[in-house]
């Protein structure tokens, strides 16, 4: 674990602000084994070549975020799964959008595979009773179908989601949420976990002045100078040994 800025971290945080996609789990080998079963699904349905289906996809996934932006409602599934049938000339299909969603969501959280130590982490800090909220984009039921499979639910005192603060990070209506629910003093000491640079990392750093501590990831966006963390890691053990640390001093 790299600490870019010793001097801030004095003692244990009041309260842990956690993402979860890319932080807990590689989404890119979720959402690759759920993409692939899918478009294989939608190319068998409808006979259609599966370079079709894939290039339909990424062009349907393009226009609902562009048309919807920062917002939980762009990450949606059925609604890419819907303009995809509708740019393949098929319309709108819904029953087979909410068919593809389901598939999709269904192969994506099986494949999830958490980061070894995560829970001891988590553990460690439920431990020192130091309250942990999620903090994450998408919306609401799918995360916390996520976060209950995993067997997540357990560790976190709150969760908000960018569909119920209403604009994805780093936007500061999630991160002022989250402190909303934990009912923070204006003193408390606050870190950020997460693995992107701008969403997590300079959104919560803008909204909170919150120490912020990046999981690193070897296809994960990299940071710059302007939005480096103040501390960054690889592996959860090396979290723990940190948090350790800062509990002896």
């Amino acid at each position: 674990m790299k600490v870019y800025n010793l001097d801030k971290f004095v003692s244990l945080p009041d309260t842990v602000l956690f993402d979860m996609d890319n932080t807990f789990y590689d989404y890119h080998h979720a959402h690759t084994a759920a993409l692939t079963a899918i478009s294989e699904k939608i190319a068998t349905s409808f006979s259609l070549p599966l370079t079709d289906v894939e290039k339909a996809y990424a062009e349907a996934r393009n226009q609902i975020k562009e048309q919807l932006q920062k917002t939980a409602s762009s990450h949606s599934r059925v609604l890419y799964f819907q303009r995809m049938l509708e740019i393949l000339g098929l319309g709108s299909q819904l029953v087979h959008a909410l068919d593809f969603e389901q598939t999709y969501w269904r192969v994506f959280i099986s494949n999830i595979v958490l980061f070894d130590d995560l829970k001891l982490c988590l553990d460690d800090l439920r431990l020192l009773n130091i309250p942990m909220v999620l903090v994450t984009d998408l919306t609401a039921q799918i995360q916390f179908r996520k976060m209950i499979y995993l067997k997540l639910d357990q560790y976190f005192h709150f969760v908000v989601t960018s569909e119920e603060a209403g604009a994805d990070k780093p936007h500061k209506a999630p991160f002022q949420l989250a402190l909303q629910k934990i009912n923070a003093k204006k003193d408390s000491i606050i870190w950020m976990i997460g693995d992107h640079p701008l969403s997590d990392i300079q959104g919560a750093r803008t909204a909170l002045s919150a120490l912020t501590i990046q999981k690193k990831q070897s296809n994960g966006e990299k940071g710059s100078e302007q939005v480096k963390p103040d501390a960054d890691f690889t592996h959860y053990r090396e979290l723990r040994k940190f948090i350790a640390q800062l509990k002896d001093k």
